[in-house]
């Protein structure tokens, strides 16, 4: 795992249980939208195909960063290629914690 400058992590890309060696996987924290918007855009430079993935509260970030990357920085040079939702439990008898994991593809 490496931890980028505004504390975005990244990982390889397990989608469908086949590993994609071209994409990465990363995590969002709480952080400015825009400074992790610029750091994922580098690496979606790097790679085609990034996956973000927030959990609770972070949620919002990244899908303010989502929209950013697609809407505004790479308007008509990307897409939103699958949206997942689910939620896991902390814990035996812990409480539930919304996640989400947005795949943005680069198609130019």
């Amino acid at each position: 795992m490496i931890v980028l400058l505004s504390g975005v992590e990244e990982e390889k890309v397990q989608v469908n249980g086949i590993s994609d060696h071209s994409g990465k996987l990363i995590t969002i924290n709480q952080q400015p939208v825009m400074d992790c918007a610029l750091d994922i855009l580098t690496k979606l430079v790097q790679h085609k195909t990034v996956t973000l993935r927030a959990r609770g509260d972070s949620i919002p970030v990244a899908v303010a960063v989502a929209n950013v990357l697609v809407e505004n920085m790479l308007r008509g040079n990307s897409v939103i290629r699958d949206i997942v939702v689910d939620s896991e439990s902390q814990g035996n008898n812990g409480p539930l914690v919304s996640i989400i994991e947005i795949t943005i593809t680069k198609t130019n």
